[in-house]
């Protein structure tokens, strides 16, 4: 079983309102809402810098090929 641990936080009233709206209508609780939210994000912004470090090192490798690849 999963651990959770309640904790707070303020958002905007629009966004509030949409989460609620939300949960509702997948008859969904807000916090496995927000937890699911957070971890998709998280996971997706974890991404881009590896992403970004493989991409540099590619060029770093290969900068004399990718030189000659423009012209």
């Amino acid at each position: 079983m999963e651990t959770t641990e309640k904790f707070s936080t303020k958002l905007n009233k629009q966004v509030l309102h949409k989460l609620r709206a939300y949960a509702k209508r997948n008859n969904s609780k807000i916090a496995q809402v927000v937890s699911q939210a957070v971890a998709e994000y998280l996971e997706r912004v974890e991404v881009r810098p590896a992403f970004r470090d493989a991409a540099r090192e590619v060029i770093d490798d290969h900068r004399e090929l990718l030189k000659e690849l423009a012209k």
